[in-house]
Protein backbone atom coordinates (compact mmCIF):
# COMPACT_ATOMS: atom_id res chain seq x y z
CA UNK A 1 0.00 0.00 0.00
CA UNK A 2 1.18 3.54 -0.80
CA UNK A 3 0.30 6.62 1.23
CA UNK A 4 0.44 9.57 -1.15
CA UNK A 5 0.07 13.22 -0.22
CA UNK A 6 0.65 15.11 -3.47
CA UNK A 7 -1.25 15.28 -6.75
CA UNK A 8 1.92 14.80 -8.79
CA UNK A 9 2.85 11.61 -6.95
CA UNK A 10 -0.69 10.28 -7.34
CA UNK A 11 -0.71 10.90 -11.09
CA UNK A 12 2.69 9.18 -11.42
CA UNK A 13 1.53 6.18 -9.39
CA UNK A 14 -1.53 5.70 -11.60
CA UNK A 15 0.16 6.38 -14.95
CA UNK A 16 1.09 2.76 -15.66
CA UNK A 17 -2.07 1.10 -14.34
CA UNK A 18 -3.85 -0.86 -17.06
CA UNK A 19 -6.71 -2.49 -15.12
CA UNK A 20 -9.88 -1.05 -13.63
CA UNK A 21 -9.36 1.65 -10.99
CA UNK A 22 -11.81 2.22 -8.13
CA UNK A 23 -12.10 5.38 -6.03
CA UNK A 24 -13.52 5.48 -2.51
CA UNK A 25 -13.70 9.14 -1.43
CA UNK A 26 -13.75 9.70 2.35
CA UNK A 27 -13.07 12.38 4.93
CA UNK A 28 -11.43 9.86 7.25
CA UNK A 29 -12.49 8.87 10.78
CA UNK A 30 -13.34 5.56 9.18
CA UNK A 31 -15.95 3.06 10.35
CA UNK A 32 -17.64 -0.10 9.09
CA UNK A 33 -19.65 1.89 6.56
CA UNK A 34 -16.47 3.05 4.86
CA UNK A 35 -15.04 -0.45 4.92
CA UNK A 36 -18.14 -1.74 3.14
CA UNK A 37 -17.34 0.69 0.31
CA UNK A 38 -13.76 -0.57 0.18
CA UNK A 39 -14.91 -4.19 0.18
CA UNK A 40 -17.26 -3.53 -2.72
CA UNK A 41 -14.50 -1.73 -4.62
CA UNK A 42 -11.97 -4.47 -3.93
CA UNK A 43 -14.35 -7.14 -5.27
CA UNK A 44 -14.89 -5.40 -8.62
CA UNK A 45 -11.60 -3.72 -9.54
CA UNK A 46 -7.90 -4.27 -10.08
CA UNK A 47 -6.71 -1.29 -8.03
CA UNK A 48 -8.43 0.60 -5.21
CA UNK A 49 -7.67 4.22 -4.33
CA UNK A 50 -9.15 5.66 -1.13
CA UNK A 51 -8.94 9.39 -0.54
CA UNK A 52 -8.88 10.97 2.92
CA UNK A 53 -9.51 14.69 2.82
CA UNK A 54 -11.56 16.90 5.13
CA UNK A 55 -12.82 19.34 2.53
CA UNK A 56 -13.31 22.89 3.87
CA UNK A 57 -15.48 23.89 0.89
CA UNK A 58 -18.37 21.79 2.13
CA UNK A 59 -18.42 23.29 5.62
CA UNK A 60 -19.93 26.56 6.79
CA UNK A 61 -17.87 29.66 6.03
CA UNK A 62 -15.49 27.58 3.87
CA UNK A 63 -14.24 25.75 6.95
CA UNK A 64 -14.02 28.71 9.31
CA UNK A 65 -16.30 26.97 11.77
CA UNK A 66 -16.12 24.63 14.76
CA UNK A 67 -17.68 21.77 12.77
CA UNK A 68 -14.68 21.77 10.42
CA UNK A 69 -12.09 22.42 13.11
CA UNK A 70 -13.49 19.64 15.33
CA UNK A 71 -14.01 17.09 12.57
CA UNK A 72 -12.12 13.95 13.67
CA UNK A 73 -8.78 13.46 11.92
CA UNK A 74 -7.31 10.00 12.50
CA UNK A 75 -5.01 9.39 9.54
CA UNK A 76 -2.70 6.86 11.18
CA UNK A 77 -5.56 4.64 12.36
CA UNK A 78 -7.42 5.10 9.07
CA UNK A 79 -4.37 4.05 7.05
CA UNK A 80 -4.03 0.84 9.05
CA UNK A 81 -7.71 0.02 8.49
CA UNK A 82 -7.49 0.69 4.75
CA UNK A 83 -4.32 -1.35 4.38
CA UNK A 84 -5.93 -4.32 6.14
CA UNK A 85 -8.97 -3.96 3.84
CA UNK A 86 -6.80 -4.22 0.73
CA UNK A 87 -6.58 -0.61 -0.43
CA UNK A 88 -3.67 -0.10 -2.83
CA UNK A 89 -3.27 3.69 -2.62
CA UNK A 90 -4.34 6.20 0.00
CA UNK A 91 -4.46 9.78 -1.24
CA UNK A 92 -4.32 12.07 1.80
CA UNK A 93 -3.50 15.62 0.65
CA UNK A 94 -3.56 18.69 2.85
CA UNK A 95 -5.73 21.69 2.05
CA UNK A 96 -2.90 23.61 0.40
CA UNK A 97 -2.23 20.69 -1.94
CA UNK A 98 -5.86 20.51 -3.07
CA UNK A 99 -6.41 24.27 -3.21
CA UNK A 100 -2.96 25.81 -3.75
CA UNK A 101 -4.42 29.22 -4.60
CA UNK A 102 -6.91 29.20 -1.76
CA UNK A 103 -10.64 29.04 -2.37
CA UNK A 104 -11.15 28.10 -6.03
CA UNK A 105 -12.72 30.52 -8.47
CA UNK A 106 -14.42 27.76 -10.48
CA UNK A 107 -16.89 25.49 -8.69
CA UNK A 108 -19.38 22.81 -9.63
CA UNK A 109 -22.80 24.28 -8.88
CA UNK A 110 -25.49 21.82 -7.81
CA UNK A 111 -28.56 23.98 -8.34
CA UNK A 112 -31.91 23.08 -6.83
CA UNK A 113 -30.81 19.52 -6.02
CA UNK A 114 -28.13 20.90 -3.75
CA UNK A 115 -30.19 23.70 -2.26
CA UNK A 116 -32.89 21.64 -0.53
CA UNK A 117 -32.91 19.25 2.44
CA UNK A 118 -29.29 19.19 3.68
CA UNK A 119 -28.53 22.10 1.37
CA UNK A 120 -31.21 24.26 2.99
CA UNK A 121 -29.60 23.75 6.39
CA UNK A 122 -26.04 23.88 5.05
CA UNK A 123 -25.99 26.40 2.18
CA UNK A 124 -23.24 25.69 -0.33
CA UNK A 125 -22.48 22.26 1.15
CA UNK A 126 -23.16 20.28 -2.02
CA UNK A 127 -21.34 22.76 -4.23
CA UNK A 128 -18.31 22.03 -2.06
CA UNK A 129 -18.89 18.28 -2.24
CA UNK A 130 -19.35 18.25 -6.00
CA UNK A 131 -16.31 20.45 -6.56
CA UNK A 132 -13.93 18.26 -4.58
CA UNK A 133 -15.36 15.03 -6.03
CA UNK A 134 -14.92 16.42 -9.55
CA UNK A 135 -11.28 17.21 -8.68
CA UNK A 136 -10.78 13.66 -7.36
CA UNK A 137 -12.35 12.17 -10.49
CA UNK A 138 -9.99 14.26 -12.62
CA UNK A 139 -6.93 13.20 -10.64
CA UNK A 140 -7.70 9.48 -10.23
CA UNK A 141 -9.72 8.91 -13.41
CA UNK A 142 -11.49 5.93 -11.84
CA UNK A 143 -13.62 3.47 -13.75
CA UNK A 144 -15.91 3.17 -10.72
CA UNK A 145 -16.48 5.30 -7.61
CA UNK A 146 -18.19 4.10 -4.45
CA UNK A 147 -20.56 6.11 -2.25
CA UNK A 148 -22.69 5.09 0.71
CA UNK A 149 -26.47 5.27 0.57
CA UNK A 150 -26.51 6.88 4.02
CA UNK A 151 -25.65 10.15 2.31
CA UNK A 152 -28.57 9.74 -0.09
CA UNK A 153 -28.73 13.35 -1.24
CA UNK A 154 -24.98 13.39 -1.88
CA UNK A 155 -25.34 10.19 -3.91
CA UNK A 156 -28.16 11.68 -6.01
CA UNK A 157 -26.19 14.89 -6.60
CA UNK A 158 -23.04 13.02 -7.65
CA UNK A 159 -25.01 10.79 -10.02
CA UNK A 160 -26.60 13.87 -11.60
CA UNK A 161 -23.21 15.59 -11.88
CA UNK A 162 -21.77 12.57 -13.69
CA UNK A 163 -24.77 12.50 -16.04
CA UNK A 164 -24.90 16.23 -16.75
CA UNK A 165 -21.14 16.65 -17.23
CA UNK A 166 -20.70 13.40 -19.19
CA UNK A 167 -18.08 12.13 -16.76
CA UNK A 168 -16.82 8.67 -17.60
CA UNK A 169 -17.16 7.00 -14.22
CA UNK A 170 -19.64 4.44 -12.95
CA UNK A 171 -21.16 5.45 -9.60
CA UNK A 172 -21.73 2.51 -7.29
CA UNK A 173 -24.12 2.87 -4.34
CA UNK A 174 -23.40 0.75 -1.25
CA UNK A 175 -26.12 0.04 1.37
CA UNK A 176 -26.15 1.70 4.79
CA UNK A 177 -24.28 -0.10 7.55
CA UNK A 178 -26.04 0.09 10.92
CA UNK A 179 -24.97 -0.70 14.45
CA UNK A 180 -26.70 -3.46 16.36
CA UNK A 181 -29.04 -0.83 17.78
CA UNK A 182 -30.04 0.40 14.32
CA UNK A 183 -28.07 3.66 14.27
CA UNK A 184 -26.55 4.38 10.86
CA UNK A 185 -22.75 4.33 10.99
CA UNK A 186 -21.26 7.82 10.83
CA UNK A 187 -17.95 9.43 11.71
CA UNK A 188 -19.97 11.86 13.83
CA UNK A 189 -21.27 9.05 16.06
CA UNK A 190 -18.06 9.19 18.08
CA UNK A 191 -19.24 12.56 19.42
CA UNK A 192 -22.36 10.97 20.97
CA UNK A 193 -22.58 10.12 24.65
CA UNK A 194 -24.38 6.90 25.59
CA UNK A 195 -27.53 8.94 26.29
CA UNK A 196 -27.20 10.86 23.03
CA UNK A 197 -26.82 7.66 21.06
CA UNK A 198 -29.94 6.20 22.63
CA UNK A 199 -31.88 9.39 21.88
CA UNK A 200 -30.61 9.39 18.29
CA UNK A 201 -32.32 6.05 17.64
CA UNK A 202 -35.61 7.97 17.34
CA UNK A 203 -34.66 8.90 13.77
CA UNK A 204 -34.15 5.38 12.45
CA UNK A 205 -37.24 4.22 14.36
CA UNK A 206 -39.34 6.97 12.74
CA UNK A 207 -38.04 6.15 9.26
CA UNK A 208 -38.83 2.48 9.85
CA UNK A 209 -42.36 3.41 10.94
CA UNK A 210 -42.84 5.36 7.72
CA UNK A 211 -41.59 2.46 5.64
CA UNK A 212 -43.30 -0.41 7.42
CA UNK A 213 -46.48 1.09 8.85
CA UNK A 214 -46.99 4.10 6.57
CA UNK A 215 -47.75 6.33 9.53
CA UNK A 216 -48.89 9.86 8.75
CA UNK A 217 -45.94 12.06 7.77
CA UNK A 218 -47.01 15.02 9.90
CA UNK A 219 -47.53 12.67 12.83
CA UNK A 220 -44.03 11.26 12.28
CA UNK A 221 -42.54 14.77 12.33
CA UNK A 222 -44.41 15.63 15.52
CA UNK A 223 -43.35 12.45 17.30
CA UNK A 224 -39.73 12.88 16.25
CA UNK A 225 -39.74 16.53 17.37
CA UNK A 226 -41.05 15.46 20.76
CA UNK A 227 -38.52 12.67 21.24
CA UNK A 228 -36.21 13.20 24.25
CA UNK A 229 -33.01 15.05 23.40
CA UNK A 230 -33.90 15.44 19.71
CA UNK A 231 -34.09 18.64 17.68
CA UNK A 232 -35.69 17.97 14.29
CA UNK A 233 -34.21 19.67 11.25
CA UNK A 234 -36.29 17.98 8.55
CA UNK A 235 -38.19 14.81 7.71
CA UNK A 236 -39.24 14.48 4.07
CA UNK A 237 -40.28 11.88 1.52
CA UNK A 238 -38.88 12.49 -1.96
CA UNK A 239 -38.11 10.93 -5.31
CA UNK A 240 -34.79 9.04 -5.04
CA UNK A 241 -33.58 10.48 -8.35
CA UNK A 242 -34.77 14.10 -8.36
CA UNK A 243 -35.14 14.70 -4.60
CA UNK A 244 -38.47 16.39 -5.30
CA UNK A 245 -41.22 15.82 -2.70
CA UNK A 246 -43.77 13.09 -3.44
CA UNK A 247 -47.32 12.77 -2.17
CA UNK A 248 -47.84 10.69 0.96
CA UNK A 249 -48.32 7.80 0.93
CA UNK A 250 -46.24 7.40 -2.23
CA UNK A 251 -47.54 5.45 -5.20
CA UNK A 252 -44.06 4.43 -6.41
CA UNK A 253 -40.45 4.27 -5.22
CA UNK A 254 -39.65 6.94 -2.66
CA UNK A 255 -37.00 7.87 -0.14
CA UNK A 256 -37.63 9.08 3.40
CA UNK A 257 -34.84 11.31 4.69
CA UNK A 258 -34.35 12.95 8.04
CA UNK A 259 -31.86 15.09 9.91
CA UNK A 260 -31.76 15.68 13.65
CA UNK A 261 -29.48 17.31 16.19
CA UNK A 262 -28.71 15.34 19.33
CA UNK A 263 -26.54 17.07 21.89
CA UNK A 264 -24.15 19.02 19.68
CA UNK A 265 -24.13 16.44 16.88
CA UNK A 266 -26.07 16.60 13.64
CA UNK A 267 -27.09 13.21 12.22
CA UNK A 268 -28.77 12.13 8.99
CA UNK A 269 -30.43 8.90 7.91
CA UNK A 270 -32.76 7.61 5.23
CA UNK A 271 -34.73 4.55 4.17
CA UNK A 272 -36.33 3.42 0.94
CA UNK A 273 -40.11 3.48 1.03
Amino acid sequence: MKLIKTKAELIDALATIRGNIALVPTMGALHEGHLSLVNAARAENDLVVASIFVNPLQFADLGDCDDYRNYPRTLEADAKLLESAGVDIIFAPDVEEMYPQGTPEIWVRTGEMGAQLEGASRPGHFDGVATVVAKLFSLVRPHRAYFGQKDAQQLAVIKRMVHDLNLRVDIRAVPIIRGADGLAESSRNQHLSATDRNNALALSATLAALRERRIDLDQARAELSNSPGVELDYLEVVSPETLQPVTWPPSGPALALGAIIVGNTRLIDNMDI
